[in-house]
């Protein structure tokens, strides 16, 4: 499936706290077009390019390990994986890029901090180049702005005044006689 993410609003909140953003460096090249969209939606969002951390790590298949160690050490409110997996002629594509997903998932479950998978997986060069700013958007932009997302909603539902917040949208009057 290809297009891109829709935007909501992002919490305030996040613009006074510190992000990572993790790149691999295997296919540098359009890895460093996600890092870049990752960096400019976080400017783009309020928050300060000195409160980004950026680390580099061999390739997609270390990015969960990577990213648990950053989640544990209570640093961040949110981290960016971004990286790149092209489909050849064997199987490795399949291992890399659903160990990275797997990965990067459960270090996020496991340790309760937004990270978000701005790891492309395509068929061709020329597939992952259109996700990395071409045609069809940026990955690492939209992955940047899950974890804004996620990091200020998170924020907002461990507050102590969240319950009355979150609880969803009230139904109407008219809604609630009826029920």
């Amino acid at each position: 499936m290809s297009g891109r993410a829709t935007h909501a609003a992002i919490d305030p909140i996040v613009g006074t706290a510190r992000f990572a953003v993790l790149a691999a460096r295997f296919n540098e090249e359009i890895s460093g077009k996600l890092l870049d969209g990752a960096l400019s939606a976080f400017n783009t969002h309020g928050v300060p390019r000195k409160s980004v951390d950026v680390h580099w790590v061999p390739g997609s298949f270390e990015l969960p390990q990577a990213a648990l160690a950053l989640a544990r050490t209570r640093r961040y409110a949110g981290i960016v994986c971004v990286g790149v997996v092209i489909k050849g002629e064997t199987p490795h594509y399949d291992y890399v890029a659903r160990a990275a997903a797997q990965g990067i998932g459960r270090a996020a479950l496991d340790t309760g901090v937004p990270i978000s998978f701005g790891v492309i997986t395509a068929l061709t060069e020329e597939q992952a180049w259109a996700r990395a700013g071409g045609a069809v958007g940026n990955r690492g932009e939209e992955a940047a702005l899950a974890t804004l997302q996620m990091a200020g909603w998170l924020h907002r539902i461990r507050s102590p005044r969240a319950a009355a917040r979150t609880k969803g949208p009230r139904p109407s009057r008219r809604a609630a006689s009826r029920g």
